[in-house]
């Protein structure tokens, strides 16, 4: 294959795929230098050293003239980040996740939840997936775990109305509440990497075990996860319990609240710093 050949078919799949996404994800960003395969290159030899006439001869003045054209022509056109992601608003990104059929959840659901809260967040909030009153809404964490969220959330002076943004790992109810399957993380979790693209929060906190893991890429249990701050591509990341672990097991709030504590001094720290 020519070179030329496969940086056309690069560009394509780059553009389809910031297209679903809604961003210029890591794999793109950096366009690979390509060259002809040794078949293609071997076989362009063999033509040129046929097709060499055996005297030299000169080239009319017009035919040299469209030579030079040809050879100071510009490559592929590839989009830069800012085109490539589409300039896509959060909006029109949640306009996007309403439509989707990745997975099975799709047949099963009332209502798609894709994310509630302000366009610039100091804080995002990322649960497991929809409950039952969410699954009704279509709001993220307006049931008996969402009132808790809302009073831990303003005991540090967070607010979804005012300065946070909350969203799950999937955006439909998994049936009977059930911890989502990994396959629709896995459908899903692009969704919500495009949130945090668009939304560029100055932390992430994880509610739960099924946030904190997907975002972090392991399998460590909440209990180890908690308590220490993590780093998701520059961006300080907390995880403690899921309000619902908090309703089931009282004694689950004083650990939670001291890493509610630990949060806000390290976002206090950070509005120090910028501001």
């Amino acid at each position: 294959m020519k070179k030329e050949e496969k940086e056309v078919i690069y560009n394509l799949l780059k553009s389809a795929d910031s297209y679903v996404n809604g961003y210029v994800r890591k794999q793109f960003q950096n366009q690979p230098l390509f060259s002809d395969d040794e078949e293609v290159t071997e076989q362009s030899q063999q033509r040129q050293q046929a097709s060499e006439p055996s005297t030299n001869v000169e080239m009319p003045e017009s035919q040299t003239s469209q030579s030079s054209e040809v050879a100071s022509s510009p490559g592929p056109i590839t989009d830069s980040p800012a085109t490539a992601s589409h300039g896509m608003s959060i909006s029109e990104l949640n306009a996007k996740i309403l439509r989707c059929t990745r997975c099975q959840l799709a047949r099963t659901r009332n209502n798609v939840v894709p994310g509630q809260g302000v366009e610039n967040p100091l804080v995002l909030v990322v649960g497991e997936g929809p409950g039952y009153d969410e699954d009704i809404q279509g709001m993220p964490f307006v049931g008996k775990a969402g009132k808790l969220l809302d009073k831990m959330l303003a005991a540090i002076q967070l607010d979804r109305n005012q300065n946070c943004y909350i969203a799950n790992i999937v955006k439909c109810r998994p049936p009977n509440n059930r911890d989502p399957l990994p396959e629709e993380q896995a459908a899903c979790i692009s969704f919500l990497e495009a949130q945090i693209h668009i939304l560029k929060p100055k932390m992430i906190l994880c509610m739960g075990r099924i946030s904190g893991q997907k975002l972090l890429n392991t399998d460590t249990p909440v209990g180890q996860l908690r308590g220490n701050f993590h780093d998701y591509n520059g961006i300080p990341l907390l995880v403690t319990y899921h309000p619902s672990a908090l309703l089931r097991n009282e004694s689950l709030k004083r650990p939670a609240w001291e890493d509610l504590k630990l949060f806000k001094r390290k976002l206090d720290q950070i509005l120090a710093t910028t501001n």
